[in-house]
């Protein structure tokens, strides 16, 4: 039987989902403009589509060398070029239930950015398999130390020092803290499957950022570990 807590983390997810579809439906993903200005016009498209007024993530575009950088770091605001990759990580709040989704995204026809693009996706599916093959052991250390595997295996380096967190509703932060078992972190060493404080399961995010530090790309795909 399916909770109602999956349920609404679900139905958060698919709503992130039509709003980055609508993001590019749209067009706005293009060159020569500012993160700063794609991060606003996301911002009033998720106001328009959705009335989101709530997101824990304060900076959600990182192109170029940015994208070599992970979620807690603040760096210069970059003007997205002609053949940039960038990636888009969104943290939405949706009847106060959160959604946590990360794509990227590759202007013109770099095979390798490309390469990098679907890359990710096929990590992200892969690491989701062997995740529910093994849960029932998998701590959060076991399961870091598996992710890292994934990114020689398709040629990048890791890029991010998690491989994601719980989820649930809204305020995420204050939920999540700094707490390490809270996290796909290297000293985690509590079972992932295990419940939490109410014997209700815990939900996690699950993040793949591949990079390559020396061309100063990276790539970032992120959703529900469902």
């Amino acid at each position: 039987m399916i909770s109602n807590k999956i349920t609404n983390l679900i139905n958060a997810e698919k709503k992130a989902q039509q709003l980055f579809d609508e993001i590019e439906l749209r067009g706005l993903i293009v060159a020569n403009k500012l993160e700063s200005t794609l991060n606003k016009e996301i911002f009033n498209v998720a106001l328009e589509l959705f009335g989101i007024k709530k997101y824990w993530h304060k900076r959600i575009v990182r192109a170029g060398k940015n994208t070599l950088l992970a979620y807690k770091e603040n760096p210069e605001d970059l003007i997205i070029k002609d053949d940039d990759i960038l990636f888009f990580d969104f943290g939405p709040v949706f009847e106060e239930w959160e959604a946590d989704f990360g794509r990227t995204y590759v202007l013109g026809n770099d095979t390798n950015k490309i390469k990098l693009k679907d890359d990710i996706a096929l990590a992200w599916i892969e690491a989701r398999d062997y995740y529910f093959l093994h849960k029932l052991e998998l701590t959060g250390s076991m399961y870091f130390n598996y992710l890292k595997t994934l990114a020689p295996k398709y040629g990048w380096e890791w890029g991010g020092p998690i491989g994601g967190h719980l989820i649930g509703n809204f305020p995420h932060e204050i939920i999540q803290g700094e707490e390490i078992e809270n996290y796909i972190h290297p000293e985690n060493n509590k079972k992932m499957n295990d419940l939490d404080a109410n014997g209700e399961n815990r939900e996690w995010i699950l993040e793949i950022h591949f990079i390559n530090k020396h061309e100063e790309i990276g790539g970032f795909y992120e959703q529900l570990l469902v």
